[in-house]
């Protein structure tokens, strides 16, 4: 499977979480996997309950998200989050821009959270980098 995220807006969302450390391109694309795995597990999800209302759209709320935060605010772009959301659905399916930017939005808090603990990682292991195996870590403790 290839990665649909760039790299870049990821690797922002780890240094805003690193602090003083540096980041690896390592673990811009290990974090970047692991957000389009997880987009296209929610996007499935999302399909089910689309499909149970009768729709071939996919909506916000099918992302549990009723009020959906401006496009500005995101770090992570919404077309390469439109690309996810489709990996694992058939092409009946549409995926509305209110749906793509709740779905940005909660792959972002998810980024946001793994970043956070994988700098803790870093500094724990005296590292000056936050490293792949750091987010690689943070997997096999926590998931």
């Amino acid at each position: 499977m290839s990665v649909e995220l760039p790299f870049a807006p990821v690797d922002a969302i780890i240094r805003r979480n690193a602090g003083d450390l540096r980041v690896s391109a390592g673990a811009a694309e290990e974090l970047a996997k692991r957000i389009q795995a997880h987009g296209a597990a929610l996007a499935v999800d999302a399909a089910t309950l689309a499909e149970q209302d009768g729709r071939k759209t996919l909506m916000a709320v099918d992302f549990a998200v009723e009020q959906v935060i401006d496009r500005d605010r995101l770090e992570l772009p919404v077309a390469p989050v439109d690309r996810i959301a489709r990996l694992e659905l058939d092409d009946k399916y549409r995926v509305s821009m209110e749906a793509r930017i709740a779905l940005a939005d909660i792959l972002e808090d998810y980024a946001d959270n793994i970043a956070a603990a994988a700098a803790k990682l870093a500094r724990h292991a005296d590292r000056r980098t936050v490293q792949a195996e750091d987010i690689t870590t943070y997997f096999s403790l926590f998931e």
